[in-house]
């Protein structure tokens, strides 16, 4: 065995449609073969029987932010905040993960923006220095209704970390916030805002809306099928959501609020994205449809950590192990294999001789999913 190779055994390797006992080759960052039965070699790495699973690709994360940002009017060091999060990201599985960031956040306090370029500059930074323990890519959610919109998104959409942008539209009346009643709500609790000052907002954000989000959806559009970027919807609700999405050339239905949504995107071929912490905590935290139903009905494709990286891994087995849930190679799947085929990632996502070697090695205890290992392209991160 020369000093690039490694060899994993007995271990439970879940593969596309089955688990089986067997051992694993990794050699040069890549996976050089997958056998049943146990390996001779005494170098071998004895797994003990956990099982082995492609590394997940976690699409939508606004993880990353937590740490350039970590309280209210806080700002960290770039370098230190990114190399942060990567380890975070290693140490729940995650190999490959879509850092999100929001371009035109309607909070014109807010210091996400301003940090935009420090962020992507850092992530470009620890990988081009090999400090990275995973491969990271960006995922710009483009809040189409603001008005300085595109030009953020242009002054990023060549950035060679850049793989996935979502056209998102929190206005009042669309998508997640059909109803003004729900939208007062929520933004009269978060920015503590008076009556007068409620009623001022939401005008000033119809105002928007009806200027900018159709020119501004069209325009990013655009510009990503030009540069053969993945595009996500955002929150559809209704059948003429998912009719819109699929004419802009939407690759990924990002958490449909409803089941028609996610039916008529699933059946249109999209991708549908549910949030592990909906799995976890057993439904959605903003009364939107819950992802088990979603699995039951068997239109659930792709799962995200969303604000929690260690969900995305408990979510996976929870819906393995749940009556009328998946199979634990399907499950598996909606973190693995599925997300990445979804955005164009051919080279990963399955345990298959030839792709890249990004492997997670998961020990159940007590029903729970721990971590025990994580390589990524042959490397162990974690």
């Amino acid at each position: 065995m020369s000093a690039s190779e490694q060899v994993l055994t007995n271990a439970r390797m879940i593969l596309d449609d089955e688990v089986c006992q067997g051992s694993l080759v990794i050699r040069d960052g890549r996976i050089a073969a997958v056998d049943t039965g146990l390996s001779a070699i005494p170098s071998a790495v004895d797994c003990d029987g956990d099982y082995l699973m492609p590394g997940m690709v976690e699409l939508h994360t606004d993880n990353m932010e937590k740490y350039f940002q970590p309280r209210p009017k806080v700002a960290w060091p770039g370098r230190p905040a990114a190399l942060a999060h990567d380890a975070q990201m290693a140490a729940s599985g995650i190999t490959t993960v879509f850092d999100a960031l929001s371009i035109g956040d309607i909070d014109e306090q807010s210091m996400r923006e301003g940090a935009l370029k420090q962020m992507v500059g850092s992530l470009q930074a620890i990988m081009d220095d090999g400090m990275a323990r995973i491969d990271h890519r960006l995922h710009l959610r483009c809040e189409v209704c603001q008005p300085a919109t595109l030009e953020r998104f242009e002054s990023l959409a060549d950035s060679p970390l850049l793989g996935l942008v979502s056209l998102m539209d929190h206005a009042p009346g669309q998508r997640q916030f059909v109803s003004l009643d729900a939208y007062r709500t929520y933004y009269q609790g978060k920015h503590r805002m008076s009556d007068e000052a409620l009623e001022a907002f939401i005008e000033k954000q119809l105002a928007n809306s009806a200027r900018y989000s159709s020119t501004n959806r069209q325009a990013i559009a655009a510009a990503c099928h030009r540069r053969g970027l993945a595009l996500a919807s955002h929150d559809d609700a209704t059948i003429e959501h998912v009719a819109e999405s699929v004419e802009y050339g939407t690759r990924v239905a990002e958490f449909p609020t409803t089941r028609e949504a996610a039916e008529a995107s699933h059946r249109h071929g999209l991708a549908v994205m549910m949030g592990a912490p909906n799995v976890v905590r057993g439904g959605s935290h903003s009364g939107n449809i819950a992802a088990a139903e979603l699995v039951s009905l068997g239109v659930l494709d792709v799962l995200s950590s969303d604000y929690y990286p260690a969900a995305l891994l408990d979510a996976v087995f929870r819906i393995a192990a749940t009556e009328g849930g998946y199979s634990l190679p399907r499950a598996v799947a909606t973190a693995t294999r599925t997300p990445a085929q979804a955005v164009g990632l051919e080279d990963r996502g399955r345990l298959a001789t030839g792709l890249r070697a990004d492997l997670l090695r998961v020990r159940v205890v007590d029903d729970h999913p721990l971590v025990q290992r994580v390589w990524c392209a042959g490397r162990q991160v974690h």
